[in-house]
């Protein structure tokens, strides 16, 4: 039989009970949905992780200070002082893959201006820290080798203690602030970068000399860490064995001893994030795509129910010469065009959620091309798997047994 009547017949016999076939529907429509809004809020979450981690600077290793072994103890991070000027220099001198290198020496405290104060954290740095962190000066200037040499009382504002020291919005460059009640003269405003998805507010931060910050407030020459670049993000790996070539030679390591350092990369970090935000949108896509498994075989018991109610009409078309490939292929898409069909309706319902939770709940949220495929494919081989049974048993009808049937 022409495929196209098989279709008109399909459609026909869908049509007689509508509001049955939309019950039917309905468990692929809202697993489609689902499956579709869960891939979305995954892609986009990985989109934003990765975003977030390039305005952290793409390019960016860090340095710590890391764990040491003395006889049978063991000591934590931070427990040895293993960073020096001498490592940043070194670093800077024979590492051929790195770009930019900055030691870093932060410290927290209450920082005021007039009668506006902020707690927060101030970081001392070298010049190259901004091309790292990717940081600009949306006004004044940055500091200068000099005021690294003379410990130059000098700082540069993120937007965050802008706000909260000058709220009437006047500029905060070249007035003086005080922080742990030593006077900085401010000489610049970092452009906003927002927080990170991690709820760090990347504009919570007051930057100044690494000399500075040593010199005035630690009163030593201890660093925390040092932060450096690559040239391109596929020179992470060898940058990192490089460095750690350096350092092992630096701090006098013997071929057993263990790194007194530790070095990370915003790679690495990409790579473990982004492996949890993948098994999690797996895992949601998972339990959606339950629904779709309820829907098939809301498919197949309505399959059943059709082709006992059809009976008669089977054995009928068996009688004037219906083939059984004929009967088969009609019930096989019936049930196809059912599964189809609801995949549409929920495809259409997914976009509307995935921008509902984009715009309500404000997640991010990104539909693919990908995801609009792997659905569509789900949704016809789930009418063909839980069709196919019920249109065997309706091929294999007795047309005798079948005429005969009540």
């Amino acid at each position: 039989m022409d495929i196209i009547r098989l279709i008109l017949l399909a459609l026909k016999a869908i049509g007689r009970n509508k509001f049955r076939m939309f019950l039917t529907m309905l468990g692929i429509i809202i697993g489609v949905g689902s499956v579709i809004t869960m891939l979305a809020i995954g892609q986009g979450s990985k989109q934003s992780i990765q975003k977030e981690i390039g305005k952290m600077g793409s390019n960016m290793l860090m340095i710590n200070r890391g764990s040491f072994r003395q006889g049978a103890a063991r000591g934590g991070a931070g427990s040895a002082q293993s960073l020096t000027l001498d490592d940043v220099e070194a670093i800077r001198n024979q590492c051929k893959l790195v770009k930019e290198v900055s030691p870093t020496v932060s410290s927290g405290g209450q920082v005021i201006a007039g009668a506006n104060n902020w707690n927060t954290q101030i970081h001392g740095v070298d010049i190259g820290y901004f091309e790292i962190r990717e940081l600009t000066i949306q006004s004044g200037e940055k500091f200068t080798f000099r005021d690294i040499v003379s410990a130059a009382k000098v700082c540069i504002l993120g937007k965050t203690v802008v706000e909260n020291l000058f709220p009437d919005g006047e500029d905060p460059v070249g007035k003086n602030i005080r922080f742990k009640n030593i006077p900085f003269k401010v000489i610049g405003v970092l452009a906003s970068k927002g927080q990170t998805s991690f709820g760090q507010d990347q504009d919570d931060i007051v930057i100044a000399p690494y000399t500075t910050v040593q010199k005035r407030i630690q009163g030593g020459t201890r660093i925390n860490f040092i932060y450096a670049s690559t040239y391109n993000e596929k020179d992470a790996d060898a940058a990192k064995a490089e460095i750690e070539e350096v350092l092992r030679a630096q701090h006098r390591l013997g071929e057993f001893d263990e790194n007194d350092f530790s070095i990370g990369s915003q790679q690495e970090l990409l790579s473990a994030i982004s492996s949890t935000s993948r098994l999690l949108t797996i895992l949601l896509a998972s339990i959606a795509g339950i629904s779709l498994l309820v829907g098939g075989i809301g498919i197949m018991n309505i399959m059943y129910v059709s082709v006992t109610e059809r009976t008669r009409e089977i054995g009928l078309r068996m009688a004037v010469g219906a083939r059984g490939i004929d009967i088969m292929m009609q019930f096989l898409i019936e049930a196809i065009i059912i599964s189809v069909t609801g995949g549409l309706v929920g495809l259409a319902l997914g976009l509307v959620s995935s921008f509902a939770v984009g715009q309500i709940l404000k997640w991010p949220t990104l539909v693919t091309f990908n995801s609009i495929i792997l659905s569509s494919m789900v949704c016809a081989l789930t009418g063909i798997f839980f069709g196919w049974y019920p249109a065997i048993k309706a091929s294999k009808l007795d047309p005798i047994e079948a005429l005969r049937y009540e």
